[in-house]
């Protein structure tokens, strides 16, 4: 019964430090994020453009898996977490410990990244925070589909780059493939970020991440934009959460059936035995 005990102590203890590690994580990209945002929208071009915001999330991306990857191996991605839980890699306590400080975090985020410019975006908005108009400002912290593209299409830039997401960090961590050495993983997950940014956030603005969306477009609900943060656009907001969680899943089963499964670690190939071979003779 002791021993059984001491289990479950230890099991919530991890769930618990995973959680803070998520949070710390997610608060410091999401900080780079939108704070990047703020900047280029409040500052009307003249302090950042769109590549700026690029390398900011990828700056805090890389940043925030160096704070957790020790600890929770620095998910800070729900849809992640969620295809790590179906995988069984993780327990489903310890996707709720990881996708609640990754919400904790993103939360905390865009509260703090509104302090930071409340002055600034009550100048630019003259008080009035709008989702559309000429003084919107919801967009720095929730992503919004582009006025031309359909709703199916923005489903499916979500779900690709949510593909190319998961697929680059297989490539970049599958250490049964040619994965990268541990000290460059992040900065090559950042890298990668930066990458689907400069190709792929036209549409809908890369959200990429239920745990990125989410939490902010709460918070601006809470701050003074209102309900419309999640009516807008036909209720745009359940994009972002479920595209996703549904591309990490396909970009998963997509590596193993291209590359995983054709992996056999300690079984040499035949063209490898047979260059042993040629150097011992």
């Amino acid at each position: 019964m002791l021993e059984k005990t001491k289990k479950v102590v230890r099991i919530h203890n991890t769930a618990i430090r995973g959680m803070m590690a998520e949070a710390l994580g997610t608060f410091i990209l999401m900080v780079f994020g939108l704070s990047s945002v703020a900047q280029v929208v409040l500052g009307k071009g003249n302090s950042g453009q769109y590549l700026s915001i690029n390398m900011a999330f990828g700056i805090g991306v890389t940043l925030g898996i160096y704070a957790a990857g020790r600890i929770s191996g620095a998910h800070l991605n729900a849809a992640i977490s969620i295809t790590q839980c179906v995988l069984g890699n993780i327990s489903c306590s310890t996707l709720v410990a990881y996708v609640t400080g990754q919400f904790l975090g993103s939360f905390m985020a865009a509260a703090t990244v509104f302090a930071l410019y409340y002055d600034a975006l009550y100048d630019y908005t003259k008080g009035n925070f709008t989702v559309s108009g000429p003084t919107a400002t919801a967009m720095i912290f929730s992503t919004y589909a582009a006025p031309n593209v359909s709703f199916l299409g923005a489903f499916f830039t979500e779900f690709t780059a949510t593909v190319m997401l998961i697929l680059g960090v297989l490539v970049i961590h599958d250490e049964k493939n040619n994965a990268a050495t541990k000290s460059a993983q992040p900065m090559l997950t950042g890298v990668l970020v930066v990458g689907i940014g400069l190709g792929m956030g036209l549409n809908t603005g890369y959200a990429i991440n239920p745990s990125r969306d989410l939490p902010p477009r709460i918070f601006t609900a809470m701050a003074g934009w209102g309900m419309a943060v999640f009516t807008t656009e036909h209720s745009w907001w359940w994009i972002p959460v479920i595209a996703p969680v549904l591309g990490s899943l396909f970009g998963v089963l997509l590596y193993k059936l291209c590359i995983d499964f054709h992996n056999h670690p300690g079984h040499e190939t035949e063209h490898e035995k047979e260059q042993a071979d040629t150097e011992i003779s």
